[in-house]
């Protein structure tokens, strides 16, 4: 009987994987750990991962399935040149949370420039007045920015639009529909959200630089990956007023170690990673994970996979 190991995730059971992958046996560990994830999966056909077990080099190769499927959109987690040579399939699921991560952008944006953290919070220790909140501004008068216009990119840019922001300008070096410089999008707009995956050398798309080039008083929001901005850069940033907010769902590590925000903590507003999740989009999440293990245990090729095992050297 084949076996699926799913790790990393927190489910309340695996009813929905048990149904798509009827006659197939399911264990499951946190896969905190490199001994965690081997031991777990040590004789299962297919692995399911959420975000955070890491399968580096050395754990892929004690592993003794050779086929991980990612449940989620990145799989930064994995040593993909690695479990290249090894002959692994990797599978992800890059077409689930679209709606909900777009509302979820487009909330922290409208928080952020109704500045209702610090409302909430001035009105609770019995102050009045919007003395302290100025300047607001109406999107009208406001240009958003969009860095990344895949799937959740445009539908962020059509929220963005349908609550009236007077301009919004892309950039995605692969998509001819957003074809404005990142610099001059940084540079023009008083929001910016991130939407992309990351240069393919890891290190951050948003630095000291380009922090630096951002309107004064513009707005930050990262429901993308936390690596895509430098932690350091944004504290020093927003002490200089650019961006004057950050509103920020991933971060990297996470938990975040926000002692490097210590002088800045009324300028962000934080979320623990939960952009992607509702009810539904978790079920359809789950869905997808299991169809893609069952097709690799019956021998079809994954809708998504990102290695195949005849790529091995």
């Amino acid at each position: 009987m084949p076996t699926v190991a799913i790790l990393g995730t927190r489910y309340p059971d695996f009813s929905i994987e048990q149904e798509i992958l009827e006659g197939v046996t399911i264990v499951d560990g946190a896969g905190d750990t490199p001994h965690d994830i081997v031991d777990v999966t040590n004789g299962a056909d297919v692995v399911i991962a959420g975000s955070r077990p890491r399968f580096t080099a050395g754990v892929l190769e004690r592993m003794t399935p050779r086929a991980i499927v990612r449940s989620g959109i990145g799989v930064d987690s994995i040593d993909i040149d690695h479990a290249r040579r090894l002959g692994y399939w990797v599978a992800y699921v890059p077409d689930y949370g679209t709606e909900a991560v777009a509302f979820h952008t487009l909330s922290l944006v409208l928080a952020a420039m109704r500045r209702l953290p610090q409302s909430d919070r001035l009105v609770k220790q019995g102050s009045w007045g919007f003395a302290e909140l100025r300047p607001m501004h109406l999107p009208s008068t406001m240009t958003a920015g969009v860095v990344g216009f895949g799937r959740i990119g445009q539908r962020v840019a059509h929220l963005l639009e349908a609550v009236g922001f007077g301009t919004v300008i892309a950039h995605d070096p692969y998509q001819a529909l957003a074809e404005t410089d990142l610099g001059e999008l940084l540079s023009r707009s008083d929001v910016v959200t991130l939407h992309a995956p990351g240069p393919d050398d890891g290190s951050a798309l948003l630095g000291a630089p380009e922090l630096a080039a951002m309107k004064d008083g513009s707005i930050l929001v990262n429901t993308a990956r936390g690596t895509l901005v430098d932690a350091g850069a944004l504290a020093a940033g927003l002490a200089q007023r650019r961006p004057r907010f950050a509103a920020l769902d991933v971060f990297s590590p996470e938990p975040p170690n926000l002692s490097l925000f210590a002088g800045v903590k009324n300028q962000l507003i934080l979320s623990p990673h939960t952009a992607w999740y509702t009810e539904e989009t978790q079920t359809e999440l789950r869905v997808k994970s299991a169809e893609e293990a069952r097709r690799i245990i019956e021998g079809e090729e994954p809708l998504h996979p990102v290695v195949r095992p005849e790529e091995a050297s």
